[in-house]
């Protein structure tokens, strides 16, 4: 009976009797037939959209707790954007690495088309940049983005706050309502302490003097806190601290938890899970833990919508879940972070780590032995080290001319400038499809792009070609609540055949 009792907890949206009747037992939807056998146990209806925190839906718009998170350089383009919010999803446009005049035209062109439609833009933390993320707030502004997703802070800085407190406006019974929500990405419980709080007294009244913000806007900003959402992010692609969900997010539950004793506006953060979401089980596995939503990333890459050329598409597609690494990052080059990415078809990895390795043996370029500068020069840079350093000061000239002066003082810097030349340009070259560069593709990759492969084996979503990102978010959703189901079942004691524990995508209807 293993079909029909699969047959039954898949019909979602109508409850499933487990019952006895004449020494067999059956699955059964209808209640009138549960009455007249003996009814062991049972689940309730369990659609998709109930999955999760009911405010999250309310709060953004969206039909499901569910989200596509940003992927850098574009990649979560306005394609997928708009893609997801048609289809009653939050995406987030993936602004970081972006130039502001890319990031006007996009916010543009998804304000203007999707109209009241829900959609988020990306802010990454750019220390030693701030003007990158006041041109991205001063967009967000311009075009009317009613979210922002913030990653990679681990302090809070002046333009965060002043989103948030722009978006503040005081009701007739004077609460606080919220025009710009504000989803905070962390993976350590210290970050997330300080999205739970309201924003610090120093920077709003640094914002109040400059101008930047009213008095009034400060008050409110002073009696919530930081953040509407915040999403625990565990092993993930591109920057990552790589922690376990398990761990992680009950972590920042009990720390939201524990500052909300003192801090009661506290208790209304969600905290949202993502890092290895890529399959219903997992989703399952995380809204079991308590996360209020869920996130995607790396899966999403290899959607028709994704801004990724088609071979880099075709790699992801056929990517086991250990297929993935941890290379060096061009942001923080020197400070030793990493990446995480794919190993499968490419040698970014492993050359990049190889320009770490050299930068950390040698003061400078002219350090280098000139056997193993011009090997450098044929495999890794195809061009002369001198006319790489000619690009990063035609780059830097133009975007931060104070590296340039600081590498003319240090040759370290110098290095490490030439060397970030590569790390930049490298995902470009995926994005693009630069057929000279695939061996230097650098695809920012997650284990979850395997579970995903694992999981679509054999079905129609196995070639890159038929994956468009809502569909997706719809199929790992629906699979959820089905996998939800079956364990509520297991629960409560009964023993299922095995084969109901598996969801195989599968054309949907409403």
């Amino acid at each position: 009976m293993t079909a029909d009792i699969a047959e039954v907890l898949l019909d979602v949206r109508r409850p499933c009797w487990i019952v006895r009747r004449d020494g067999r037992v059956l699955a059964t939807s209808d209640r009138a037939e549960a009455a007249r056998a003996e009814v062991l146990t049972a689940v309730a209806p369990l659609p998709p959209e109930q999955l999760g925190d009911s405010r999250f839906r309310a709060d953004h718009g969206v039909r499901a707790a569910y989200a596509a998170g940003a992927m850098a350089n574009g990649i979560a383009s306005p394609a997928l954007v708009s893609a997801m919010a048609s289809a009653g999803y939050l995406a987030s446009y993936g602004a970081a690495g972006v130039t502001p005049r890319v990031i006007d035209a996009a916010l543009a062109e998804l304000s203007g088309t999707l109209g009241d439609k829900p959609f988020a833009c990306n802010l990454i933390h750019s220390p030693s940049e701030p003007a990158l993320e006041r041109a991205i707030i001063d967009a967000c502004l311009r075009h009317g983005v009613r979210c922002v997703e913030a990653s990679a802070f681990m302090n809070l800085t002046a333009e965060v706050v002043r989103y948030r407190a722009l978006g503040l406006v005081a009701d007739r019974q004077g609460r606080v309502e919220r025009r710009h929500r504000l989803i905070a990405k962390v993976s350590r419980t210290e970050v997330a302490e300080r999205f739970l709080r309201p924003a610090p007294e120093k920077l709003l009244r640094e914002l109040v003097t400059d101008g930047r913000l009213t008095a009034e806007q400060a008050a409110l900003a002073a009696r919530v806190p930081m953040a509407d959402d915040i999403t625990a992010e565990a092993d993930s692609g591109g920057h990552t601290d790589r922690r376990p969900l398990v761990v992680l997010l009950p972590q920042i539950v009990a720390a939201r938890d524990r500052i909300a004793r003192e801090l009661p506006a506290a208790a209304d953060v969600r905290i949202g899970a993502a890092g290895g979401i890529g399959t219903p089980d997992a989703a399952a596995a995380a809204f079991a833990l308590g996360a209020a939503y869920v996130v995607t990333g790396s899966v999403n890459q290899s959607t028709r919508e994704a801004a990724q050329c088609d071979h880099t598409k075709k790699l992801l597609a056929t990517a086991d879940f250990a297929d993935c690494t941890m290379a060096p990052s061009s942001d923080m080059f020197e400070l030793g972070v990493q990446v995480q990415v794919l190993r499968r078809g490419t040698m970014f990895a492993t050359r990049a780590q190889r320009l770490y390795d050299l930068y950390r043996a040698y003061d400078g370029l002219d350090a280098i032995p000139p056997d193993q500068r011009a090997d450098l020069e044929r495999t890794i840079f195809a061009r002369p080290l001198d006319q790489v350093w000619d690009d990063c000061v035609a780059f830097f000239t133009e975007r931060d001319p104070a590296q340039v002066t600081g590498a003319e003082q240090s040759p370290k810097h110098k290095m490490a400038l030439v060397f970030r030349w590569y790390l930049g340009l490298s995902s470009g070259w995926s994005i693009r499809g630069e057929a000279t560069r695939t061996a230097d593709y650098q695809i920012w990759c997650g284990p979850a792009m395997g579970g995903f492969n694992d999981w679509v084996a054999g079905t129609y979503l196995a070639v890159p070609e038929n994956r468009t990102v809502a569909d997706i978010a719809d199929q790992i959703m629906y699979g959820a609540a089905y996998l939800t189901r079956v364990a509520q079942l297991r629960t409560a004691g009964l023993r299922l055949p095995a084969a109901t524990a598996r969801y195989v995508p599968r054309p949907l209807v409403g």
